[in-house]
């Protein structure tokens, strides 16, 4: 996939943002980026679009900006050369998508029907814009379509808010989730940059959803391990259920047996997310520090667990891809 495109989708969101003052891009792309959104589609729908592209990828470069509801080849021209690094459209318009790709700038154009797809995937397009989402039939219909098309991702833009990211950042065939709710144009006008942060990392925690897992303890013998988990068990009625390295009662209490393979003094902790690759990328621009040689990957080669460097307490912690 187009490096630009893997950003985003580690990322996993694009505010859409409607701007009418480019004095406030800047201010604007670092309050995203300190609620933990290092990204930016602005959009064409003002005259002040292309300055204020122009001044985040000058003064903010650590913000991926990109342009946004760009029909023609001249929009895409401009957009290049304020500095956008990717090009997102309402519809699909091969003459604009041919257009960029000749240009060598990632596109991404609006698609709702499984004709718009085939076209996108003859234009040579790795991800298109499924727009509007939620009113064009949400997560089920990106669902439905998508089977004969394995080859191509989607960002979803379009009803998408924090009652509903995460249940389409957890389907592995979304590259990133669009919206403008943590960055309205009434908060960009009046400057209320402290929300924007706020509601930035309310976002992407919505999208990540951390929540305990299991804590995992280690025990002297099978034997101990076996009766560790079955009082857990037999007081709280939870079910218990052995699987060679540890014993689990319920879902929230692992007995690891001696020789099995865990990072810890005291035991460790799991911590489930909705993306394990998103919650890697996100932690990681926070400075944590994560240890790739624990990673264990699926038959599809996608990371669903892997331990932070440092330790907690004497406890390990790792991410659990959330099932």
């Amino acid at each position: 996939m187009n490096a630009v495109l893997e950003k985003l989708e580690k990322i996993g969101i694009v505010p859409v943002i409607k701007i009418d003052d480019a004095e406030k891009a800047v201010p604007l792309a670092k309050a995203l980026a300190a609620g933990g959104i290092p990204c930016a589609e602005v959009t064409f729908r003002t005259a002040q679009g292309a300055e204020a592209i122009r001044r985040i990828a000058k003064e903010a470069p650590e913000v991926l900006v990109g342009a946004g509801t760009v029909l023609t080849p001249a929009q895409v021209d401009q957009a290049i050369d304020a500095g956008a690094r990717f090009i997102v459209s309402p519809g699909l318009n091969p003459k604009t998508v041919a257009y960029c790709r000749e240009k060598g700038i990632p596109v991404t154009p609006g698609c709702a029907t499984p004709s718009e797809i085939e076209w996108a995937l003859e234009l040579g397009l790795e991800a298109v814009k499924f727009f509007p989402a939620e009113q064009a039939g949400g997560l089920e219909y990106i669902k439905a379509v998508c089977g004969p098309y394995p080859g191509i991702k989607f960002m979803p833009t379009g009803g998408v808010g924090p009652g509903n990211i995460a249940k389409y950042i957890a389907f592995d065939r979304i590259l990133a989730c669009g919206g403008s709710w943590m960055a309205t144009a009434d908060m960009i006008s009046a400057g209320d940059f402290e929300k924007i942060t706020a509601l930035s990392k309310e976002a992407v925690l919505a999208m990540l959803g951390f929540a305990v897992a299991h804590v995992g303890v280690g025990a002297k013998d099978a034997e101990e391990a076996a009766k560790a988990a079955g009082f857990f068990g037999a007081m709280f009625g939870f079910p218990v259920k052995d699987g060679g390295s540890s014993v689990f009662a319920g879902e929230g209490v692992e007995v690891l047996k001696p020789g099995a393979v865990a990072l810890g003094e005291r035991g460790h902790i799991a911590i489930g997310t909705n993306s394990v690759p998103r919650a890697v990328a996100y932690l990681e621009r926070a400075g944590v520090a994560f240890d790739p040689a624990t990673a264990k990957k699926d038959a599809k080669g996608n990371v669903f667990a892997i331990y932070l460097k440092d330790q907690v307490l004497g406890f390990g912690v790792h991410l659990l891809q959330r099932k």
